[in-house]
């Protein structure tokens, strides 16, 4: 029999340092030489990226134990490892130089003047060489922004440019026979997933030559060749991320198969592959209304894999035509998976045992709102779940997720954090606004010109729809983003008074510090979000929920790394000293040594905690944990 407890008051196996010590991050797998091998970022580990293989019968970690494999390119990095049968390269965290393992562990690249300098991502082996070639970041002493460009790397350490001038490049491809080399470039103020270029070049004697434009946008991803030699990519042009085939002589691509389907994935690091060749099929994965599936293209034909999953995270093939993916359920963390085409599979990666039983797990219900302009939105609404107690008196409090990028989406699959919140009484809505992914091109521009309009209405009318509808409390309605949804969030407490509290992890307060002080990739990102800066500045003003304290009055948390490349902590300071100047309660709980994100367990373990410690705080109700106490500034006796 169940327990009669308040919400937010009810034990849980699933402990904050539990769950920062289990959450392992499975990435990039990939097949070589009939081996498959992955990275797993490791929050028990100081946060570092390990590499893995499966040697037949166990995961084995590559390298010596305090490697950390990851690019910063771009920031976001991905795509730092690379394959080959000279040996793994490798970008090392700590020099960002590229490394070669193999019977011994050594630097290939040189150190460049600027430490840190010389970056390296999305390598490729060309085919009859030892050489590789690799999107490089070139950084310079005099704080100008860095170069992009393309370029060949030897095993002994020589650079050499194969093509710049275009802002960005990403996806370096090579043909079967390695006589042609694909690749994308965009340029300012685009952003991946707005107008890129595919391009060819050919490879002669001096080099690669005869670059050409193959096609000139909308949104493309992801070229790559076919056992055949015939070249692919993934646009939009039909309106959905579809698998395209392409003319390279007449400039023209045509779908492989066409569906209202996302084959494709915002481009926010490198290194992801949704599609992949088992002889004459294709392998592939997709997004159909938030939620992944995977499955073949069979002469034109999409045939789904039943595998009862709902999230992949890349995808390989072996020799025998078993695809390689990272697969997650609601109900299963992440595992590194060998998948026949009859929906049998092998898993390769260790298993970790779950802190939760399926009876205490929340599977959530994918509800449809229309907001109070009329728009459709898309959320996944979490209900409080515990097998041992429930609350008889009143109705649940209610966490509002508004997830990052904002091009991005919420997670489709398990997620500890938000068991974390369910398990102790908690409902949770994780919020696909307008703009998100996986809905289409014409979803995903909805939030053009209206980052801080469309978004926030969007997760308001997600808490007005759960409390209009009886599932939670309207007197506790808290919003929570991280990045681009803290500022949702901050936007969320300055123009509506329906959140009695709000999370923001490393959130944006101030447009115009973000669009002057950001990186080089995200640099002209708000163009198409806000508005043209500095022409459009009255618009970044009027948007930013720093200059809108006047109209705060809601108790807020503010969450930030002190090395954030990509919000600076001014951008919190900023905010916590408005919030101190109006006598607004709040926490504000700096992490020393940390990033755009949490890596390291430590510092995802006290964030949960300051959290669970603030909003018991600020609904009135006392946590079971044994946690210490956040300080509330600004709350008169």
């Amino acid at each position: 029999m169940k327990e009669d407890r308040p919400y937010g008051s009810w034990p849980s196996q699933l402990t904050s340092r539990e769950l920062a010590s289990g959450a392992t991050r499975l990435s990039e797998a990939r097949v070589f030489n009939g081996e498959v091998m992955w990275l797993e970022g490791r929050p028990a580990e100081a946060g570092r990226t390990a590499l893995v293989k499966f040697d037949g019968t166990r995961c084995v970690t590559l390298g010596p134990e305090d490697l950390n494999v990851r690019t910063s390119v771009h920031e976001y990095g991905g795509g730092g490892w690379l394959p080959t049968n000279e040996g793994i390269w490798l970008s090392s965290f700590d020099d960002q130089r590229l490394w070669l393992l193999n019977n011994d562990f050594r630097p290939v690249t040189p150190e460049p003047a600027t430490p840190r300098g010389l970056r390296f991502a999305d390598g490729v082996e060309i085919p009859d060489s030892t050489d590789t070639i690799w999107v490089v970041e070139r950084h310079r002493q005099n704080g100008s922004q860095p170069q992009n460009l393309l370029a060949t790397v030897t095993t002994t350490g020589d650079v050499t440019e194969i093509v710049s001038g275009a802002d960005f490049y990403s996806s370096p491809t090579i043909s079967p026979d390695g006589r042609r080399l694909a690749y994308l470039s965009w340029n300012h103020p685009s952003m991946p997933w707005d107008h890129v270029r595919l391009h060819i070049a050919k490879r002669g004697p001096s080099g690669w030559t005869d670059h050409q434009v193959v096609l000139d946008g909308p949104a493309l991803q992801k070229p790559r060749f076919s056992p055949d030699g015939r070249l692919h990519v993934i646009s939009d042009a039909t309106g959905w991320w579809n698998i395209h085939s392409v003319d390279i002589t007449r400039g023209t691509s045509s779908p492989v198969c066409e569906a209202e389907l996302e084959f494709g994935t915002p481009a926010w690091v490198f290194g992801q592959q949704t599609y992949a060749w088992a002889g004459n099929d294709l392998w592939c994965t997709w997004v159909d209304h938030g939620v992944g599936h995977i499955g073949q293209i069979v002469r034109s034909e999409l045939i789904e894999v039943e595998f009862n999953l709902t999230e992949f995270n890349g995808l390989d093939v072996l020799d025998d035509g078993r695809a390689v993916t990272i697969a997650a359920g609601w109900e299963t963390t992440s595992t590194v998976q060998a998948l026949h085409n009859n929906g049998s599979s092998e898993q390769l990666s260790d298993s970790h045992p779950s802190l939760l039983t399926p009876d205490d797990i929340s599977v959530p219900e994918t509800i449809t709102i229309a907001n109070s302009s009329a728009e459709t939105t898309y959320g996944f609404h979490f209900a409080p779940t515990n097998s041992n107690y429930l609350s008889s008196s009143g109705l649940p409090p209610l966490l509002v997720l508004s997830h990052g990028g904002p091009t991005g989406a919420a997670r489709s699959s398990f997620d500890p954090v938000i068991q974390y919140w369910t398990n102790r009484g908690f409902a949770v809505v994780d919020v696909n606004y307008r703009g998100s992914t996986g809905f289409g091109t014409a979803y995903r521009n909805k939030l053009k010109g209206q980052w801080g309009v469309a978004d926030t209405e969007d997760c308001v009318g997600a808490a007005q729809y759960l409390a209009d509808t009886g599932a939670v409390d309207p007197e506790r309605l808290v919003i929570k983003g991280g990045s681009a949804g803290g500022f949702t969030t901050l936007c969320a407490l300055t123009k509506s008074t329906l959140f009695a509290a709000g999370i923001s992890r490393y959130g944006v307060a101030d447009l115009a510090t973000l669009a002057q002080d950001t990186h080089k990739f995200e640099a002209r990102y708000l163009d198409s979000l806000v508005g043209e800066w500095p022409s459009e500045k009255q618009i970044y003003d009027d948007r930013s929920p720093i200059n809108h304290t006047d109209q705060l009055s809601t108790p807020m948390i503010v969450l930030q790394g002190s090395d954030d490349p990509v919000v600076p902590p001014s951008q919190a300071e900023q905010l916590v000293n408005a919030l101190t100047e109006a006598s607004i309660p709040h926490a504000y709980v700096l992490f020393e040594g940390e990033s755009h994100g949490f890596r390291q367990a430590e510092t995802i373990s006290r964030a949960l905690d300051a959290e669970l410690s603030f909003l018991g705080q600020v609904l009135n109700f006392q946590p079971f944990d044994s946690i210490e106490t956040v300080p509330i500034s600004g709350i008169h006796p």
